[in-house]
């Protein structure tokens, strides 16, 4: 791809770099987004999957279906995009990446910058008290399978954020004051309809900053960028790390 003289421009000017991720940077490494024809919750209720309500209603169903996912994340392997994003936080004073994913690929790609925006699925905390649970365990086919807080005796459940619960305090409040302060701020495989993060990249327009879309898909931010690329992000991020690494490396 031939990219513009004014988008070059901003990568040699570029000293903070905000990085948005959404599940589509995932779908292809395998993993099913949400929100896609064909995505989890047009297979799913996620009111009974991913809620406190469907946890207290069935905490056993909840545990085997995150499980399950948590298998699959594991199997899965960071692609083209992941690992060039995790080359680019080298060529930036500032690099921030804040992601939607709860799968780890991320770090796997070695990424050192990564801020969980939803959690992770590799993490567990009590429902109840909220103590974290570091142990590694496996859920069968009953009840007495969920661990148990050594604190409070609630159960134990996924480190994610549930429909209906805040996201990360300190995460998000990073997010939104590094989105408002940045210079280039890339958003990368989010539907743009999931809030409060789809609310990062028009911070970083009202901060002033270049904003590129990533995604094959028209979104309901598209005609707010400053550019919206229809790729899929293995294919063009390559592409872009390319051309920071000719203007940063001298």
């Amino acid at each position: 791809m031939d990219f513009s003289l004014d988008f070059i421009e901003i990568i040699k000017k570029s000293q903070k770099v905000v990085i948005l991720t959404g599940a589509g940077v995932s779908r292809e490494s395998g993993l099913d987004t949400f929100r896609d024809a064909g995505g989890y919750w047009s297979k799913y209720n996620p009111y009974e999957l991913a809620s406190p309500q469907g946890f207290r209603a069935n905490p056993l169903l909840v545990w085997q279906w995150y499980q399950a996912r948590k298998i699959i994340a594991s199997q899965a392997e960071p692609n083209p995009g992941h690992n060039a994003i995790a080359e680019m936080e080298n060529y930036f004073p500032e690099f921030y990446l804040f992601t939607q994913n709860v799968d780890r690929l991320h770090h796997r790609a070695g990424s050192k910058k990564v801020h969980e925006l939803h959690g992770t699925i590799f993490e567990s905390h009590c429902f109840d008290c909220g103590l974290p649970y570091p142990q590694d365990f496996e859920i069968g086919e009953t009840l007495a399978t969920i661990p148990r807080c050594p604190e409070c005796n609630g159960y134990v459940r996924p480190s994610v954020v549930w429909f209906g619960e805040s996201l990360p305090y300190e995460a998000l409040s990073m997010a939104y004051q590094k989105s408002q302060s940045c210079d280039l701020f890339l958003t990368i495989g989010t539907s743009s309809e999931v809030y409060p993060a789809a609310n990062l990249p028009h911070q970083a327009i009202y901060g002033g900053a270049y904003v590129m879309e990533i995604n094959p898909n028209e979104t309901s931010f598209t005609r707010d960028s400053n550019l919206s690329i229809r790729q899929k992000s293995g294919e063009i991020l390559p592409e872009i790390l390319r051309i920071i690494k000719e203007i940063k490396v001298k």
